[in-house]
């Protein structure tokens, strides 16, 4: 379970934990090794929808990808240097637009291959590091890693069992997704605690079309604290997000848009508890800054929607091999105050929610294969009548 914690670990974040779960490494006459390591997943997926909706079935990836990394590191004048770069195909072909859960992503000739992870790394004597390039970014990344549905396939998104790419797992239903960015991230060195904060390639705010101008980076920031008592550990996390957004080239309104995330992680002997949320404001939901619901700023207006989330979630050792677990969460984003004559939309209401409740057995095979049986309820609305569906999958990782 270790080895494949860190192999995880290492295809998420590209930390140093990747060399300790390599599948295979070349040592160079130059000095500089190479390393090839990865995963692959399938899933049976089977949902239900409410109302009299479709049932369907699919053969596909889960919310984390299969992973094909590269990566080499050397030492140069007291330097720790390092390259990667991370493949992520997953192996269904997404459905046509107007199918039954199609995405009209991709058609039949070829599944979607996703280029996550392009990024260097210095690292220094002292241990701090400088990562530069494309990797996932630092808001919300503990909320997504400490989540069991990454280990399978969590919520489909209602209709969304035939799309391409990967599963949502929680993503929307709990935490909205960091993505994978550009960046330059600053580290220090790892240990019982560690601090990083980057500069992001910054995003336009979708919705309505006008602010689209970023002249300054995004910024992000992440904090973790690790203590361990015995048979007993703790981990803490905090982190914060701010990006400026204009709607002119020059002058103009700026509209700025800010998050904020917590969560602690608590194994006491064979009981892991994980309880995280969120608040944000011009971030949207599900994905960051996106249309979805309407997005992060209402229509016509200048005004930026607020929205919060959280999940808690519960994972027990029944056996050495084997851990079953539940968890709940929600995602929320809320209309603005703004009045509709200015563009707002006129009220603080809850815009959309959706929640989801998971239950899975989590079963360590052998050393490097994991088989996973989950069941989920995603629901995106409140009260009985808003539209909901069963998730019923299990599958294969084998990591190497």
């Amino acid at each position: 379970m270790k080895r494949l914690t860190l192999l995880l670990l290492g295809l998420a974040l590209g930390v140093s934990a990747t060399a300790s779960a390599q599948g295979l490494t070349m040592q160079m006459s130059n000095g500089w090794s190479f390393s090839f390591s990865g995963n692959v997943n399938v899933f049976w997926v089977f949902t239900k929808q409410t109302n009299s909706g479709p049932t369907l079935s699919s053969v596909r990836t889960g919310l984390l990808p299969a992973f094909a990394t590269f990566e080499a590191k050397g030492k140069e004048a007291g330097l720790n240097l390092g390259v990667h770069f991370g493949f992520a195909p997953q192996i269904q072909n997404g459905l046509p637009a107007g199918a039954p859960g199609g995405g009209g992503t991709h058609d039949q000739f070829g599944a979607q291959i996703d280029m996550r992870q392009v990024y260097l790394t210095i690292g220094f004597k002292n241990g701090s590091q400088i990562l530069a390039g494309r990797e996932l970014a630092l808001f919300g990344r503990q909320n997504i890693l400490n989540d069991m549905t990454l280990f399978g396939v969590g919520a489909v998104g209602i209709g969304g069992n035939g799309g391409g790419g990967t599963t949502l797992g929680r993503i929307g239903y709990g935490y909205i997704y960091p993505n994978f960015n550009a960046q330059i991230t600053y580290s220090t060195k790892p240990g019982q605690s560690q601090l990083s904060v980057g500069l992001f390639q910054p995003s336009q705010l979708e919705g309505n079309g006008n602010f689209i101008y970023t002249r300054i980076p995004r910024v992000e920031a992440e904090f973790t604290y690790n203590q361990k008592s015995g048979k007993n550990n703790y981990m803490f996390w905090v982190g914060g997000l701010w990006q400026s957004t204009s709607d002119s080239a020059s002058g103009g309104n700026n509209a700025s848009s800010f998050g904020g995330t917590a969560g602690i992680k608590a194994g006491v002997s064979d009981l892991s508890i994980v309880v995280t949320g969120y608040i944000g404001k011009g971030l949207g939901t599900l994905l960051m800054f996106s249309t979805i619901a309407g997005g992060p700023v209402s229509t016509g207006g200048t005004e930026l929607r607020k929205s919060d989330g959280g999940y808690a979630q519960l994972m027990y050792k029944v056996a050495p091999k084997t851990n079953i677990g539940a968890s709940w969460g929600f995602s929320r984003l809320k209309n603005n105050s703004a009045t509709v004559a200015t563009g707002g939309d006129g009220n603080e209401a809850v815009r959309t929610q959706f929640t989801l409740t998971t239950v899975g057995i989590y079963q360590q095979w052998t050393k490097s294969l994991k088989w996973v049986l989950e069941g989920s309820r995603e629901q995106q609305g409140i009260g009985g009548g808003a539209p909901a569906q069963i998730d019923v999958s299990s599958g294969f990782m084998l990591f190497f």
